[in-house]
């Protein structure tokens, strides 16, 4: 089972090449595909030197978290697919675990949940709010949407037609996946809360519900997740 691993770059000159490192030693078949956001200052010739096996596209501008990952989910060719940021909160070696969940359970997606107990107070209790939020609209039982660790079928991820620019992406590719009915799965994973330089911020929970409420009134096209085979994508 080959991994697609995507990574939206955007000013994590300090920790991104290091993050990529430790993704490329994980060691399972996997492709790495990392989006400049439009960072103010271009990684690509560090990124290339210590790993040339990385695949690397760029926006022009800054166009958001969400088009980052649609634009290296058009270039994927990995049986699954999971997002990585581009600073050290992860753990990629957790990737493995996340696969043995995934083998435990064929057609499910998985979910790696985080301990978020040493978060800034107001940052935690809006994710506990915004999963709340998700339990109630789509009647699931998640611990952490927000997780950035979601392990899928790259059919799948697809079919789920993203829109979402921004880090509402997050919250769209949950709601999307209840709709179609598909069992998620959830296993504990590691996590380094940072509070310096922190993208999102509590105001970001307002998309959050708006797209939480839009993807209530969505319909999956029947037959997606086969109509964009990968050779035939653009660079995005």
């Amino acid at each position: 089972m080959k991994l697609s691993v995507l990574v939206p770059l955007y000013n994590e000159d300090s920790t991104c090449v290091e993050l990529l490192k430790r993704v490329d030693a994980v060691p399972v078949d996997k492709e790495i595909i990392v989006v400049d956001d439009g960072s103010k200052r271009s990684m690509a010739d560090e990124i290339r030197k210590a790993l040339p096996n990385v695949r690397l596209f760029a926006h022009p501008q800054n166009r958001g978290k969400g088009a980052a990952i649609r634009t290296a989910l058009d270039q994927a060719t990995g049986d699954v697919v999971i997002i990585q940021d581009a600073d050290s909160e992860y753990y990629p070696e957790d990737y493995e675990g996340l696969l043995a969940t995934l083998g435990e359970n064929p057609g499910a997606v998985v979910y790696g949940v985080r301990d978020l107990t040493r978060r800034d107070p107001l940052m935690r209790w809006g994710n506990w709010f915004v999963t709340f939020a998700t339990n109630v609209l789509f009647g699931s039982r998640l611990h952490d949407m927000e997780t950035c660790y979601k392990l899928l079928d790259r059919r799948v991820m697809l079919s789920l037609d993203l829109g979402g620019n921004g880090f509402e992406i997050e919250p769209e590719i949950t709601a999307k996946l209840l709709r179609l009915g598909v069992r998620i799965v959830e296993t504990p994973i590691r996590y380094d809360a940072r509070t310096d330089g922190k993208k999102l911020s509590p105001m970001d929970g307002i998309p959050t519900m708006l797209m939480l409420l839009r993807c209530l009134r969505w319909q999956p096209a029947s037959g997606r997740a086969q109509s964009r085979p990968a050779d035939e994508l653009g660079a995005g």
